[in-house]
């Protein structure tokens, strides 16, 4: 993992080595100057992959040899046979839970060590944590306008820069909010649960009935088998009488892809109903099988669509199959989920929510997995202490000015339990307490003070690697997204709204 660095990394690491400073105590902290996507908040994540990494920090012989082969010539030997010892047993590492929400500016990871050590670690956590938290921050947003209803799938996979950016995105998309993924290797390596519908291909594949092989069904409820493609080729009649359209408009390539599919899937069967057309193809045609399918004992599981006006056809569907289940006195049948897909934004699920639809789940891939709207969250790993004595970084550009000194960072949460600032305090000063007046003071204007009186106070660091070893109970992926969405839920509106919210404060003492 040590060779996961730039290379002036290493370049820096000899001259603190040659300047015999390599082991000073030194102190960096992670964290964004602004936050993503224009809103108030994000999705710390990353932390366990960072932890990962720190403990299998080494650099082998063959990473000492390639080091030699490209820093200059004139470097001395000794200092590769030093990098050969070189692990992460003095570093400690203190950070936010994973799946906490976080705020601009503040630390939400911070690292002590020699400081050759902690030099080297900038590129490899940043790189572990920034992707990370941007597509958690990412998913998190299409949860919040979803709603807690609706189901999200993750379907980015062909889309994604990579595999190793499908699967982070697949990981933390599904700690942000999203319910399950179409990645089956993500859904092997994290326990993630999978699902997928049929594409278009399948059903273009098809031209006639005759083609479907085997085309029988056993009840399910055991009995002989019956000629499913026979079934639905009545039941196609009955539902074009109900819905005033003609049969002879229904594809029958798309009526075989859909009596194939149920054969093969009794129990899971589903259709996508926009191969051809959805009103006069699509729906009777899925209609018909899963009538089929519900005279031997089964039941279709759900819809898609993936072209058109989704949320008018929704509520289309829905009506069409209230109207079925009525008429056929199948009172399943008009509660059958229909999923979306198709480019999806942030913007697609507003317009659903302004238009209002009949959507229960709804598959996003290139909008949430590539993050088109904040390509990285920009975090930035600064030295804020080194031989005890507190680092300023002094800018002209004044976003860009760090604070000195480890800190120590509460949350501060009034008396309707929600958080309304973060507060950095140094280290050695005394832990602010809840119904305790507190002066604080206004980054850049360190001048003035206000006060205020916090109903809680939460401490937000927790010490998570010490030693060379992960020393605090790292929580599984499922409790990581639980603990995300109570973190969300703790944010006031203003706070957590998508759009102009209010800034959140982030105060020193």
């Amino acid at each position: 993992m040590a060779p996961l660095a730039d290379l002036y990394q290493v370049s820096m690491a000899y001259g603190h080595w040659r300047a015999g400073r390599h082991r000073a105590p030194a102190a960096a902290e992670l964290f964004f100057r602004r936050p993503p996507f224009r809103g108030s908040f994000a999705l710390g994540a990353g932390l366990a992959e960072g932890l990962r990494g720190l403990r299998a920090f080494r650099f082998s012989a063959a990473d000492v040899a390639y080091l030699r082969s490209v820093l200059p010539s004139t470097i001395d030997d000794a200092f590769f046979d030093y990098l050969a010892t070189l692990d992460a047993s003095e570093v400690t590492v203190t950070a936010f839970p994973e799946g906490s929400v976080v705020f601009a500016r503040v630390p939400f990871l911070q690292v002590k060590g020699p400081l050759l050590v902690v030099q080297l670690l900038e590129t490899t956590l940043l790189c572990l944590i920034n992707y990370a938290s941007l597509v958690a921050t990412n998913a998190a947003r299409f949860r919040l306008l979803a709603g807690p209803d609706t189901k999200l799938i993750e379907m980015g996979l062909r889309r994604a820069q990579g595999p190793d950016g499908a699967l982070s995105a697949s990981k933390y998309s599904y700690i942000g909010g999203f319910d399950c993924t179409s990645n089956i290797l993500a859904g092997k390596l994290y326990g993630i649960p999978v699902r997928g519908t049929i594409a278009h291909s399948f059903i273009m594949s098809f031209r006639c009935l005759e083609e479907v092989q085997p085309r029988e069904l056993p009840p399910r409820a055991g009995g002989d088998p019956v000629d499913l493609a026979g079934l639905a080729v009545s039941w196609l009649q009955q539902v074009c009488d109900l819905l005033q359209t003609p049969p002879s408009k229904a594809n029958q390539g798309e009526l075989a892809a859909f009596v194939s599919y149920a054969v093969t899937f009794p129990c899971d069967f589903q259709g996508l109903l926009d191969t051809y057309c959805v009103r006069r193809s699509g729906l009777p045609n899925f209609c018909a099988v899963a009538l089929a399918l519900h005279q031997l004992g089964y039941q279709a599981i759900g819809v898609r669509l993936d072209s058109g006006d989704l949320a008018q056809q929704s509520k289309e569907i829905r009506g069409v199959f209230q109207a079925c289940g009525a008429h056929f006195q199948v009172p399943w049948f008009g509660t059958i989920p229909i999923a979306v897909s198709n480019d999806i934004s942030e913007q697609s699920l507003e317009e659903f929510r302004r238009e209002g639809s009949e959507i229960d789940m709804i598959g996003i891939g290139t909008n949430l997995v590539t993050c088109p709207l904040q390509p990285s969250l920009g975090c930035v790993y600064k030295l804020v202490e080194v031989n005890g004595s507190p680092c300023l970084k002094l800018t002209e550009d004044e976003e860009k000015m760090t604070i000195p000194g480890m800190k120590a960072i509460y949350r501060l949460y009034d008396a309707a339990g929600h958080p309304f600032m973060d507060l950095m305090a140094l280290e050695e000063e005394p832990s602010p307490s809840a119904g305790q007046e507190l002066g604080i003071r206004v980054l850049g204007r360190l001048e003035e003070t206000t006060k205020v009186i916090p109903t809680t106070v939460e401490p937000l660091h927790r010490t998570y690697f010490r030693d060379g070893q992960v020393c605090e109970p790292l929580p599984s992926l499922p409790e990581v997204r639980t603990h995300a969405q109570v973190s969300l839920n703790l944010l006031s509106p203003a706070h957590r709204r998508l759009h102009e919210p209010q800034p959140y404060p982030v105060r020193p003492t």
